[in-house]
C-alpha cells in the first residue's frame, strides 16, 4: 500500500468510526472541527448547525471552487467492524460518502499548496440523506453570503470517479382517492376508494419513460407508484387509498412544469397532497472548469438519472456537478464497502483538476 493510500485508509476509517447516521451527525461534525482548528486558513470555519464552511483560501486570482461532501450515512447492518479486507473498505458509509470526505480532507492537511493556488472551499454538511427541507446545505446556502461566489462546485457523491452531471428532479405527491365506507356485503351503500383507483393505476404502468437530451446527454422522466396505504378492515369498503407517486424529472423542466405534469396526469380524479418537491439541475457540460475537471483523467462522462444536491446549488445560482470516489451501487447497501484503488484513483483526479484550475 502506497503511502497515499496508507493515509487516506487511515482517515476513512476515522470517519467510519465515528457514528453519523441522519439526524445523529453531531459527534461527527464536533471532531471534524476539532480536527480542523489547528489548520491555517483564510478565514474561520463557519457552523451552522451540524454543519461546516471552511474557507481554505483566498485572494490568488483564480475561480473559486468548492468541494462538499454530506456527514451523514443511511443506517445499514453490517456483519462486522470497520475493516480492510483486499482492495474493499468495509464500514457505515464508506461509498456513500465517506470516501469522498477522507479525499476532501486529504487534500487539505497534505496537498495544502495545491489547495492555496485556488480560491477553495469546502463545505461539510447534514441530513442529506433526510427530507429536501431538513437538508442542511439549505442553512449553509442562505446563510453564508461567501458560498455565493463560488464559480464550480464538486459534490463528491459515490459515482466509481465518473463525472455525472446535472440532476434529475424529485416529486413525491400523495395522490389521495376519496369513497365511502359501507359493509363488504353491501358494497353498493358505499364507494371504493381502492377501485376508483384503478384507471388511474392502469394510466401509470402505461407510461413510458420521456427522454430529452441536453449537452449531448439523455435524461429519463419516469413516474411511479412506491407505496399504496389504504382500507379499514377485511370487511369494510374502503373510504380513502392513497398513493405515493413519484414523479422523476429531467433538467429540461422546472418544479412548476413538473407539478403540471403530474396534475395532468391525475386528471382530476383524485386530490393531491406534495410531499418533497426538489428540483432539477442543469448539466453544465461546456462549462470551462467541468471540461477542465474532464481533462483530468475522469473515468466517464454521464447524465445523473437521480436527485442529488447540485440541484440545491443550482436554485442559488451555483453551478455544480457530481464526481466521487464511492462506489455507486454500494450506496445505502447492507456491508457497504468502498474501493481503495478508486479512493487513490479519485483523489488523484481531483488533484490533477485543483492544478489545472490554478494554470487557468
Amino acid at each position: 500500500m502506497s503511502a497515499s493510500l496508507e493515509r487516506l485508509t487511515t482517515t476513512l476509517r476515522w470517519l467510519c468510526e465515528i457514528e453519523s447516521f441522519t439526524g445523529e451527525e453531531g459527534p461527527l461534525c464536533d471532531a471534524l472541527a476539532e480536527r480542523l482548528a489547528p489548520l491555517a486558513l483564510a478565514a474561520p470555519v463557519r457552523r451552522y448547525v451540524n454543519s461546516l464552511v471552511v474557507p481554505v483560501s483566498r485572494g490568488t486570482g483564480k475561480p473559486h471552487v468548492a468541494l462538499a461532501g454530506h456527514l451523514d450515512v443511511v443506517r445499514t447492518s453490517h456483519d462486522g467492524p470497520v475493516r480492510v479486507e483486499g482492495d474493499r473498505f468495509y464500514g457505515p458509509g464508506s461509498s456513500d460518502m465517506k470516501s469522498g470526505l477522507a479525499v476532501m480532507l486529504d487534500l487539505l492537511e497534505h496537498d495544502r499548496a495545491l489547495c492555496d493556488s485556488v480560491d477553495l472551499t469546502l463545505i461539510f454538511y447534514s441530513r442529506e440523506e433526510g427530507p429536501y427541507l431538513e437538508n442542511e446545505l439549505r442553512f449553509v446556502l442562505e446563510g453564508d453570503a461567501d458560498v455565493h461566489g463560488i464559480d464550480l462546485a464538486v459534490c463528491l457523491e459515490p459515482s466509481d470517479n465518473r463525472l455525472s452531471l446535472g440532476a434529475s428532479g424529485s416529486i413525491h405527491a400523495g395522490v389521495i382517492f376519496r369513497g365511502k365506507t359501507a359493509h363488504s356485503a353491501r358494497p353498493w351503500q358505499g364507494e371504493n376508494a381502492i377501485h376508483k383507483a384503478g384507471t388511474f393505476l392502469c394510466d401509470l404502468a402505461a407510461l413510458k419513460p420521456r427522454q430529452v437530451e441536453i449537452d449531448g446527454l439523455t435524461y429519463n422522466t419516469v413516474t411511479s407508484a412506491t407505496l399504496a396505504q389504504g382500507g379499514r378492515g377485511r370487511n369494510v369498503i374502503p373510504d380513502e387509498l392513497v398513493i405515493n407517486v413519484n414523479h422523476r424529472f429531467s433538467p429540461d423542466k422546472s418544479l412548476p412544469e413538473a407539478q403540471a405534469e403530474v396534475e395532468a396526469l391525475v386528471a382530476g380524479r383524485a386530490d393531491i397532497e406534495w410531499r418533497d418537491l426538489s428540483p432539477a439541475a442543469p448539466p453544465h457540460a461546456h462549462h470551462p472548469l467541468v471540461e477542465a475537471l474532464i481533462a483530468s483523467g475522469v473515468a466517464g462522462v454521464e447524465p445523473k438519472q437521480a436527485w442529488t444536491d447540485v440541484a440545491q446549488l443550482a436554485v442559488h445560482g451555483i453551478a455544480a456537478v457530481n464526481f466521487g470516489p464511492g462506489i455507486n451501487a454500494q450506496a445505502h447497501q447492507r456491508n457497504e464497502y468502498t474501493s481503495l484503488t478508486k479512493l487513490e484513483q479519485g483523489r488523484k483526479i481531483l488533484a490533477t483538476w485543483l492544478g489545472k484550475v490554478a494554470a487557468t
